[in-house]
């Protein structure tokens, strides 16, 4: 059984629909694909009917921004009740606050000498449910500034970097607890990834376990051989499952594609485990996992 754990649509910051995500996961061979886009569940209702079209496994989820000792961290999110309001009330905060930083990005971009306006990265970001900085990258990319999203993050969008401008995070501890109370579990995405500003330790575990951590993202693209081997030592020692993932964002990342990395299936069930047992605590109506 072939398991992908982490994928983003054009809902978020991907290139493909929902639904033409879920169809290339089960043409390269997939048993079973996560819809995890940003900060959003828009997404779950189309890829649901995709999955049961084609036949093949769909957990739905999503990917949360979260801030942790002055810097982010990327939460993993399986199975949560999306209907659940508090859950609903952060995501919204979230996202309002990548919308509400991208006119202070153009404007410094501008600053810079670059010809770009809010239209042209709406242009880019369609029908995702917020513009976010890959938006930005792929406008940059579109008027020849850059050649891709890489270069643009790079040169300009990534912390630091002159284009950058600070949003809105949830704290990881209270996000982990606002997940489980919702009826999901939850992974810390790349923990030691290019994305990650704040590097978890293992002396950082016990906290986040004790909120209700489940897992680590260790087979990821962002990791090399010494990283992975390291975060497996950390999780198994600490009771965490492991998993991998392509973060897959259609031609939106390079070296990214789906089943590039997976999930071993004794962990995919362990993690559902550890969803069924937070939804029974939680006494919230989770998603169901689509089956064929």
């Amino acid at each position: 059984m072939r398991v992908d754990l982490h994928t983003h649509s054009r809902v978020s910051d991907g290139t493909d629909s929902p639904a033409e995500l879920v169809r290339a996961a089960k043409a390269t061979g997939l048993d079973v694909v996560a819809l995890t886009d940003h900060d959003t569940a828009d997404g779950w209702d189309e890829a649901e009917a995709a999955a049961r079209e084609v036949g093949i496994t769909l957990v739905r989820g999503m990917e949360i921004s979260t801030r942790f000792s002055g810097g982010g961290v990327h939460l993993l999110a399986y199975l949560p009740d999306a209907t659940y309001e508090p859950l609903q009330d952060e995501l919204a905060r979230i996202l309002g606050g990548r919308d509400n930083r991208l006119p202070l990005m153009v404007d410094k971009l501008r600053s810079l000498g670059i010809d770009l306006t809010e239209a042209d990265v709406h242009a880019e970001s369609g029908d995702a449910t917020a513009s976010g900085r890959p938006h930005v990258a792929d406008a940059l990319v579109r008027k020849g500034v850059v050649r891709d999203r890489k270069e643009a993050f790079d040169r300009y969008l990534a912390s630091g970097a002159p284009g950058y401008v600070g949003r809105y995070a949830a704290d990881l501890h209270d996000t982990i607890r606002l997940i489980d109370a919702a009826g999901g579990a939850t992974v810390i995405a790349h923990p030691w990834g290019r994305s990650e500003t704040a590097r978890i330790t293992e002396s950082d575990l016990p906290a986040l376990i004790e909120a209700g951590l489940s897992g680590i993202e260790v087979d990821h693209q962002d990791h090399d051989g010494p990283t992975r081997a390291l975060l497996r030592a950390m999780a198994e020692a600490h009771g965490l499952i492991v998993t991998g993932s392509s973060d897959y964002h259609g031609t939106g990342k390079v070296d990214h594609d789906l089943g590039v990395n997976t999930t071993a299936p004794e962990a995919f069930e362990a993690l559902l485990e550890r969803a069924a047992a937070a939804a029974a605590r939680s006494g919230r109506v989770v998603p169901e996992v689509v089956r064929p």
